[in-house]
């Protein structure tokens, strides 16, 4: 018991060592503060201007609708709305087309110079490129303007669901819904690469 004790008493001095000891500090390092930026130059905001339609009509930008309170979707104001939509794209485009082939019959020269020649074709050949991309376009208006008489206008063709309002003022001529059309460019990435 004597050997336990003693054992016991040098465990408590050892601990009243320890604890009495005063605790000196090591080596802290120094609280790192960023000093604040000074700008010498600020940028200046970049603001993008407002696109002008090319005429006066101003039927690049759709006009809103405003769908009013327990209003049903599809109804007659809203089919009548994008019928008007459709019909002033649909005049718009056809005059652009119409105008470009006039444009490019006036303005028939032969240039001497091979660059001007090269430059007038290429030219040409992007101004041909838009117009095609246009006449299928006004296809897809016609399609388009086919769903609405046959009441098929403003539904998705995959899964049957409401398109939304808001998706056809972005693209009138929108047969998928959202969820429908994200899937099938899933789709499309897939299948490239």
């Amino acid at each position: 018991m004597a050997q336990k004790k003693s054992l016991m008493q040098k465990a408590i001095d050892a601990a009243k060592k320890v604890v009495a000891k005063p605790i000196t500090p090591k080596k802290v390092a120094k609280k790192v503060v960023a000093k604040p930026i000074t700008p010498k130059k600020v940028a200046k905001k970049v603001v993008a201007k407002p696109i002008t339609p090319k005429n006066s009509r101003g039927l690049k930008k759709f006009n809103s609708y405003k769908p009013k309170a327990n209003e049903s979707y599809m109804n007659k104001s809203q089919i009548k709305h994008f019928v008007k939509i459709l019909n002033d794209w649909k005049l718009e485009l056809s005059s652009d087309i119409d105008r470009t082939v006039s444009h490019m019959q006036d303005e028939l020269t032969a240039y001497a110079d091979p660059n001007d020649r090269a430059s007038q074709e290429s030219d040409m050949a992007l101004e041909l490129r838009n117009r095609d991309r246009e006449r299928k376009l006004i296809k897809k208006i016609d399609g388009t303007l086919l769903n609405i008489g046959n009441d098929e206008y403003g539904y998705c063709n995959v899964c049957g669901e409401e398109i939304g309002l808001n998706r056809l003022l972005a693209r009138p001529t929108a047969t998928l819904c959202i969820d429908c059309k994200t899937l099938d460019e899933i789709r499309e990435k897939q299948m490239a690469k």
